[in-house]
């Protein structure tokens, strides 16, 4: 039976994770009533654009996670409708993205013998994102999001931009990036080092029918999206590549014939799975653990890759973002793909701009995109077997481009050294490591910066001048009662630094009576809590008195709720009160005299000299 404090510590945890969520099943409902003829029109209209970019990008970007591109094409159009109802933004367009294609790829290409199994693991790897993402938007995690630096999320861009264009060149060679006779699962490169030299290796075999339509899509698609922004040009450039391998393929000893690698026709029937769980099997388990750090990273990235869609849109439209509730839509929209055999789903900035810039009145336009896909991958199905793969990998590596922004990499490398170094790590780890840790690499990098700066208590010992005046002091003098003003954050990473100050401090043998004045001090957790408690059992060993004053009520509950009222004392603390903040501090110095038994005594103040420090001059 749990004890009366255990449960209401439970109860509280519950009631803040979970009570207060604003998540709503339904959230777009409310902006359907009154539609108008002219918001439908609109709305067909840019959904129109959008899958006329998104179908091919669907394909492209299976084509990068190494999955048939069917899978790529059902996720386009489930992620689209599901996000239509589910996620509150007007102009979010879900779908497959280049960053987590590669990252899915790269993870596969990493472990020999799983490369093989990617095809029947994409959809229990899809479920499994979209489970964590529905609990982190219960979580809210998505407000966490704001903690990551940006210079984590350029630098992991960068790298993997890089690696989608290395990983797309052996297309544009016509070159098998696996030597003749050997097998897949262990002689493909897993580096980008490595991926490299075996291009190298291949040049000599290089196909220049591929390389010349290679070559030549990339310069139509960077010159059509530099005078014709609007227009669809991703699915104008894939038609003009595919005519042009078509006539060119009626001559002769071009190259262009049955040698040119193409991609394989498929069905309608192929765009359904045989089974809504025909991820199922009796190992199905232990390919979840296989694949639980993966489905996190992918889940992580989808994340961050959602929320800066939304507030890129959102400073454009004017709308409000609901950050959790977008996320619990992506969560719902990669379930729909794992039941209906798509790949797992991201937000998409360039389709979500394009819907945007379509003029597109509501969020039916996503799904009016969504259908449409689905439609033209029906009608279209056989033509797939025109797609010559060097064109459509020219496209992918002229987009991957774009992911590289230059005027993002010189603010973050000229900005701070902590995000100079954010960015170098991420981007080296990108490199070298497997995407699904590379990213967690970059994170923990951040973090661990921002957690250098927080913690690092600087205490400066002030003085009252003959006029009464506070001052810092140039000359010691010896003080029976010692005053630490505490300023900033009280967490985990400041703790140990904290009681080791206070520990010297406790040195002078002159010193009686500590007072901890917590008036600007923030965010007590349980490390701190232990660390006071600490102090006060090193202070009763030494015959001396601690007095917290200026505590405010959030600090209060925690002293509270964690015991720490009986152990410091109830007379010795005092809550800072609104109308006279300093009051607490002047109740705590008698209450020092009162047990120095003394109405006069020597006093010195200490304060955190940080937040001067860091100022700039």
């Amino acid at each position: 039976m749990l004890s009366k404090g255990v449960r209401s510590t439970i109860k509280r945890a519950w009631q803040e994770f979970f009570g207060s969520s604003t998540i709503r099943m339904w959230p777009s409902l409310g902006a359907f009533k009154g539609y108008s003829r002219g918001a439908l029109k609109a709305d067909f209209g840019a959904g129109l654009n959008v899958a006329l970019l998104g179908l091919p990008q669907g394909m492209a970007y299976a084509a990068v996670a190494g999955v048939d591109i069917v899978f790529g094409i059902m996720a386009t159009a489930i992620a689209a409708v599901f996000g239509t109802f589910f996620s509150s933004a007007r102009f979010t367009m879900l779908g497959p993205s280049n960053a987590t294609a590669f990252m899915i790829y790269s993870f596969f290409v990493t472990y020999p013998g799983k490369l093989d199994q990617i095809n029947s693991l994409i959809p229990l790897l899809s479920l499994m994102i979209g489970v964590v993402l529905i609990l982190g938007a219960f979580l809210r995690a998505a407000d966490l999001g704001q903690y990551i630096s940006r210079s984590v999320i350029v630098g992991y861009l960068s790298g993997a931009a890089i690696l989608i264009m290395v990983g797309q060149v052996k297309h544009v060679l016509g070159v098998q990036m696996v030597p003749e006779g050997g097998d897949a699962a262990t002689d493909t490169p897993r580096s980008l080092f490595g991926m490299v030299w075996r291009l190298v290796e291949q040049v000599p075999n290089a196909s220049w029918a591929a390389v010349s339509l290679g070559v030549g899509t990339i310069i139509v698609y960077l010159l059509l999206q530099q005078k014709w922004r609007r227009l669809p040009v991703f699915a104008i450039t894939l038609v003009l590549g595919c005519l042009c391998a078509s006539a060119l393929a009626t001559v002769d000893g071009l190259g262009f014939g049955p040698e040119l690698a193409r991609y394989e026709a498929f069905t309608p029937a192929d765009l359904v799975p045989s089974s809504p769980f025909h991820f199922a099997s009796g190992d199905v388990f232990q390919e979840m653990g296989a694949l639980f750090g993966l489905a996190l990273a992918v889940a992580f990235l989808a994340s961050l890759e959602g929320g800066l869609m939304a507030k890129s849109m959102a400073s454009r439209s004017g709308d409000r973002v609901d950050a959790n509730q977008d996320l619990y839509g992506l969560g719902v929209a990669n379930i729909a793909c794992s039941l209906g055999g798509g790949m797992p789903s991201s937000a998409s900035l360039t389709r979500s701009a394009l819907n945007f810039e379509s003029g597109a009145r509501t969020a039916l336009s996503a799904a009016f995109s969504g259908m449409l896909c689905l439609l033209g991958a029906v009608a279209l199905s056989q033509m797939v077997a025109y797609i010559p793969k060097a064109v459509l990998a020219g496209l992918v590596i002229a987009v991957a481009v774009s992911l590289i922004n230059r005027k993002n990499i010189r603010i973050c490398l000229g900005a701070t050294k902590s995000d100079a170094t954010s960015l170098i790590v991420t981007f080296g780890a990108t490199l070298v490591m497997p995407l699904h840790v590379a990213i967690f690499v970059g994170v923990t990098t951040s973090v661990m910066l921002y957690l250098r700066k927080a913690a690092r208590p600087d205490l400066v010992e002030y003085g009252f001048t003959d006029d009464g005046n506070l001052a810092e002091s140039s000359k010691r003098n010896i003080p029976a009662i010692s005053i630490v003003h505490v300023e900033g954050d009280l967490f985990f990473g400041a703790a140990d630094l904290f009681r080791s100050q206070i520990q010297r401090t406790l040195a002078d043998e002159n010193l009686k009576v500590i007072i901890l004045r917590l008036r600007n001090a923030r965010n007590l957790d349980a490390t701190s809590v232990m660390a006071l408690a600490d102090l006060v059992r090193e202070v009763n060993k030494r015959e001396r008195h601690l007095v917290i004053s200026g505590i405010t009520k959030s600090i209060y509950a925690v002293l509270k709720n964690s015991g720490m009222i009986d152990v410091v004392g109830r007379d010795n603390i005092f809550l800072m009160s609104p109308e006279n903040p300093n009051i607490s501090t002047r109740n705590a110095l008698m209450r020092a005299q009162e047990l120095l038994g003394t109405a006069e005594a020597d006093i010195q103040i200490y304060v955190d000299r940080n937040k001067e420090r860091n100022e700039p001059s």
